[in-house]
């Protein structure tokens, strides 16, 4: 009696390459993990419950991420006929056609009636329409489809080696899996395609992906196709359908942030899937406040902030409970100084020798903290340019999802320019690169400034260096003081907010300036402190440099990462306030909000205005009353007491005791539902305000205020009014 086995299936026959499929990409997925991990060094402790967790619930997302990858393979294993194509005649590939037409047209109309795409939206439909368009003349049996189906094979697994070597970058910058970056930079690919060519060797990088892809293929060729005896479109069909189901059931089961069960984030991230994570958070880009995060009744969360933003110079103008308009009133006589604020790049507070730093990066910046007023507790409000630009701007704690800058609606806001400008100074916004990245022209222009970037430098100006990010500080700064020279020669008080672009990858910068290398984070800051130290040494020669007051600190951290969700650390930033014959030389000690910028300078040039401002002026505020708003693109911050409250999408909330050196956070026990009580109303009030059109500014904002007379108490003077954090 001879033994044999039975022979598969047809349609197990037709099914072999989804195996081969889904058994490389798991590989993949268990390699790139690794490498994740081996980066993270010690960030993740050699604890065996932290790589079980990382890989197993890892794999679980590598399965469910696969339902996705998988469709391109499973349309062609659905579609292709067996042994004879199915369209041959011109009838048939008219009809083909328009069906596929038709097709586009109706996902086109759904998307239209849920979200009004327009088809500049909706052209990734055109790819799939152009895959799907050869598929009925071919034959799976047949040359032509045994051929399409290696081709596919090899597309598919060179792509997932390319997302696989683009996390370990994304991971090398940010320390996470993709998130809302990689969505936003998907966007601007002129400049990110740039980036990634000038920082990294991307011919050779390609080459060896495209080799090993190849090498893949071959190994496993016998995998990937057999010979199909005979599947129908019919039961092809049921596969199909269940696929399409259980893509439903994933996508309405599953989200990225059920994956974040542990304390250490790093493990966390480990254990997420990138291309998952980046859909996510294209998903969550625009998140709604009130739908998504924890709310107090409106017009208790209302009462709670203006109880929260009324300080000793400031008195609301009415008792509307939704009105947060003040008048600020500060002795007079203001002093109309220009002022120049300058938002660098990264400018991380631990790149600085003032707080530690051994690496002597900085000898400009930490001889200026000696000569300015100089904030030790300065926080920023995101990890984003556009968030230390909004901050800075509009002085509001950050929205969930985008930032104000990059969102509809967000013409004629109440801006810092706006004061200025009622006094008759020119407000600019200058920027090294081209500002249309990020929307910053556009939201520049419409709210006070006079927007001037990188189109707008004179031809045969001297540029010493450009990347693919903009010209060199050097050069963004000879471009600031030709402006001032000739707002100056007009007449005028200037405010300009300069923006920096050398502190970035690819850190390249030019040469002979500092001894570090090029490409190095070290060298671009560096230079970065170089070409400051340069500016204000330029600046000194100019007849306005006496009554201008220099405002210096940082967008963002430059690394976001942490074993905490929002690790502290990676908030702090440095702040200068440098008005050598106006402001002496001081440090403060107090916790500063970015927001706390604009009505602190304010404050100290004594101006008396209308505001909607949410941040403090630092030497008003009553000890005790420091808080900060450090945020991610989805998880809400809010600082104060030495616990750090932390909003996130689900109406889910933690409160943690941050460690200020490391950024690692244990749960506060038991929770101060006061604290987390007032980081809803700042969040839900400022979304709110936003959402209805209330942050705009109005005409009666203009309406002078009178200064306080001369014998009303003196505010709070800089020197007195330092606190601990």
């Amino acid at each position: 009696m001879s033994l044999s086995h039975p022979s598969s299936s047809p349609l197990r026959q037709r099914l072999r390459p989804l195996g081969w499929l889904a058994a490389t990409y798991l590989v993949i997925g268990v390699i790139t993990r690794i490498a994740l991990l081996v980066m993270t060094g010690k960030g993740v402790s050699p604890n065996p419950l932290n790589y079980l967790y990382a890989f197993g619930v890892g794999a679980i997302a590598d399965l469910v991420t696969f339902v996705y990858v998988a469709w391109p393979l499973v349309l062609f294993l659905w579609i292709v006929p067996t042994d004879r194509p199915r369209v041959r005649s011109l009838v048939g590939w008219v009809g083909w056609i328009a069906a596929l037409l038709a097709g586009f047209g109706l996902c086109w109309g759904l998307l239209y009636l849920k979200w009004q795409a327009s088809l500049h939206e909706v052209w990734p439909l055109a790819i799939l329409a152009i895959y799907l368009l050869p598929l009925p003349a071919l034959a799976y049996n047949r040359r032509s489809g045994r051929g399409y189906l290696y081709g596919l094979a090899l597309a598919m697994l060179f792509g997932l080696m390319f997302v696989g070597a683009s996390e370990l970058v994304f991971w090398n910058e940010f320390g996470v899996r993709f998130n809302f970056i990689a969505v936003d930079y998907l966007v601007y690919t002129t400049e990110v395609i740039g980036n990634i060519r000038e920082s990294y060797p991307i011919g050779t990088w390609l080459a060896l992906l495209a080799v090993g892809a190849v090498l893949v293929l071959w190994l496993t060729r016998r995998r990937v196709w057999r010979r199909d005896e005979g599947s129908r479109f019919g039961a092809r069909s049921v596969l199909a359908l269940a696929w399409l189901v259980l893509s439903v059931l994933v996508t309405a089961g599953f989200t990225a942030d059920m994956k974040d069960r542990t304390d250490n984030n790093y493990v966390n991230e480990l254990a997420g899937n990138g291309i998952f994570q980046f859909f996510a958070a294209f998903r969550s880009s625009h998140l709604d406040y009130a739908k998504f995060y924890r709310t107090l009744p409106q017009d208790e969360a209302y009462a709670r902030v203006r109880k929260l933003l009324k300080t000793p110079e400031a008195t609301y103008l009415n008792d509307s409970p939704h009105d947060l308009t003040r008048e600020i009133r500060h002795s007079g006589p203001e002093q109309h100084l220009n002022v120049v604020l300058i938002s660098v790049e990264s400018l991380s507070a631990d790149y600085l020798g003032v707080f530690g730093n051994k690496q002597h990066l900085t000898p400009q910046l930490d001889a200026l903290s000696r000569q300015s007023m100089f904030f030790e507790n300065a926080y920023a409000n995101g990890t984003r340019t556009v968030r230390g630009l909004e901050a800075l701007s509009l002085s509001i704690p950050p929205t969930p999802g985008d930032s104000v800058i990059k969102m509809k609606g967000n013409e004629n806001l109440f801006s810092l320019a706006d004061i200025f400008n009622d006094r008759g100074y020119v407000s600019e916004f200058v920027y090294g690169g081209y500002g249309y990245f990020d929307n910053m022209n556009y939201f520049f222009s419409h709210n006070g400034y006079l927007a001037v970037d990188r189109k707008d430098y004179p031809k045969g100006a001297v540029i010493h260096h450009e990347n693919v990010w903009g010209v060199s500080d050097e050069d963004l700064y000879t471009m600031a003081l030709a402006q001032m020279d000739r707002i100056h020669a007009q007449g005028k008080p200037f405010f300009l907010h300069i923006m920096t672009t050398s502190n970035h990858r690819p850190y390249t910068f030019p040469a002979g300036r500092v001894d570090f290398p090029q490409g190095s984070r070290s060298g671009a800051v560096a230079y970065t402190d170089w070409a400051i130290g340069d500016f204000l040494k330029r600046a000194r020669d100019k007849p306005y440099f006496k009554d201008t007051v220099f405002v210096i600190t940082a967008d963002h951290d430059a690394a976001s990462a942490g074993k905490a969700s929002i690790p502290i650390n990676r908030y702090h930033i440095p702040l200068y306030i440098y008005s050598p014959a106006h402001i002496p030389p001081q440090k403060v000690e107090r916790l500063t909000s970015q927001i706390d910028v604009p009505p602190t300078l304010l404050g100290l040039l004594h101006f008396s205005y209308r505001s909607r401002f949410f941040g403090y002026d630092v030497f008003q505020l009553e000890p005790g009353r420091e808080r900060a708003f450090p945020a991610t693109y989805e998880k809400l911050g809010y600082l104060r007491h030495g616990l750090l409250t932390a909003l996130e999408p689900g109406r889910k909330m933690e409160q943690l005791v941050p460690d200020f050196a490391t950024g690692d956070a244990t749960p506060a026990h038991p929770v101060d539902q006061a604290l987390v009580d007032e980081a809803i109303a700042y969040y839900q009030v400022a979304a709110n305000l936003f959402k209805h059109g209330e942050l705009a500014r109005r005409p009666e904002d203009s309406t002078p205020v009178a200064p306080l007379p001369p014998s009303a108490p003196a505010p709070a003077s800089p020197a007195s009014a330092d606190s601990a954090r």
